[in-house]
């Protein structure tokens, strides 16, 4: 059987590979395996939430298809939560409910770019986006990654990689995987650089929920033409704490979304009219239990950072962010990969290797604070100060 000329060419899902690292791996109950993979927070949905959604079970309609887009009702509850959030945010036809912010992505990269188009990416990137891009046969044009400055975006190196074929600038805020927030100058100057070469700015805010306390979050919905150049890919999945119901939103123009519904109803004609109502619910209910979690989550990385800064001294914390830190390893002659593998065999600690996100980042590892409470910190912390004495 004949592949697809891109596919073979991509890596496989990393979050998959580690995790089969873990076959035949010895069960130790004294030494518990701590798990630093996969950022999906660890508490429930809200109560309230979940005793909504089974009243709606019994309903016929909640096991119907919806419009591609979404519930008018659903559509106009994100756009109020996004005017809460940003200041100002998206109409409700600027808005199309998605299975999850990757297939968001897929609609606004198939909406915008063809096979032999690019697309800037920075680096470190989220490993989804440029497999996808490899997929579909769009070259990935990597704007680097610089350490001492956090992996935050240069401009000018972004700016420096614009050609002819350039169709859009990829970024995430805040990172995955360094959770670091780009800064809202930042992000303008970038939004222009945009404009004025006529191509899209994608910013995929998956996190935008747990930004730290006193960062403000950007004004670009404000401006009076982000339709013609500003995309947003959102995860209700985080910011409920859905990750398997598969929450995520595709915000543009209008125009943008009208072509998008195209991909949409030959892809998956709609979300689920479960998810939307938990969407729903979430954006017109729980703005105090999200801030709350958004709390919860920024001690467990105050808690890390100051006990990693302090006791471990062969790896290096590079940056961090409320679901996220990005660490520079000892091992010079290793891999990322095998770096990450030497962690979960001889300190049970799994977490992924930094060249899962960009060439050039072997050195590298992602640690996500998911799935570690506060109160286990200092032990999975005291696990990497033991390996890197070994």
């Amino acid at each position: 059987m004949k592949f697809s000329p891109h596919i073979e060419s991509v890596q496989f899902p990393p979050i998959t590979e580690v995790k089969s690292w873990l076959v035949g791996l010895e069960t130790n109950t004294a030494r518990p395996l701590v798990d630093l993979c996969q950022a999906v927070p660890d508490y429930a949905p809200a109560p309230a939430m979940l005793d909504h959604l089974r009243r709606l079970l019994d309903d016929p309609m909640t096991s119907r298809y919806s419009p591609d887009e979404g519930l008018p009702e659903v559509r106009a509850a994100v756009s109020d939560w996004y005017g809460r959030r940003y200041g100002s945010g998206p109409l409700s036809d600027q808005i199309c409910l998605t299975i999850g912010a990757s297939q968001a992505f897929w609609l606004a990269i198939m909406t915008l770019c063809q096979a032999g188009d690019e697309v800037i990416v920075q680096l470190p990137a989220y490993f989804d986006h440029p497999m996808a891009l490899q997929v579909l046969g769009i070259k990935c044009v990597w704007a680097p990654f610089i350490e001492n400055t956090a992996g935050h975006p240069d401009v000018s190196a972004i700016a420096e990689r614009i050609t002819t074929r350039t169709r859009a600038i990829l970024l995430v805020s805040p990172s995955n995987p360094t959770g670091a927030v780009i800064s809202p100058e930042v992000l303008w100057q970038i939004y222009d650089l945009a404009r004025q070469h006529d191509i899209a700015m994608i910013v995929d805010e998956t996190y935008n929920a747990f930004l730290s306390p006193g960062t403000p979050p950007h004004a670009l919905f404000a401006e009076s033409d982000w339709q013609q150049h500003f995309v947003h890919i959102a995860s209700f999945g985080k910011t409920f704490a859905l990750t398997g119901y598969r929450a995520g939103a595709l915000v543009a123009g209008s125009e943008v979304i009208h072509q998008a519904l195209k991909v949409q109803d030959s892809m998956v004609v709609c979300q689920p009219r479960i998810t939307q109502q938990a969407i729903r619910f979430g954006c017109e209910h729980l703005d105090e239990w999200v801030a709350g979690n958004a709390v919860i989550m920024q001690r467990r990385h105050d808690c890390f950072q100051k006990l990693f800064s302090q006791s471990v001294d062969r790896f290096q914390l590079v940056a961090s962010g409320s679901f996220f830190a990005w660490v520079k390893h000892p091992w010079i002659h290793l891999s990322g990969r095998e770096a990450a593998r030497r962690l979960v065999e001889q300190a049970h600690v799994l977490c992924l290797p930094g060249e899962a996100f960009g060439p050039g980042l072997e050195g590298y590892l992602r640690l996500a604070f998911g799935n570690i409470h506060e109160e286990n910190i200092a032990a999975a912390v005291q696990r990497f100060v033991e390996v890197a004495a070994d």
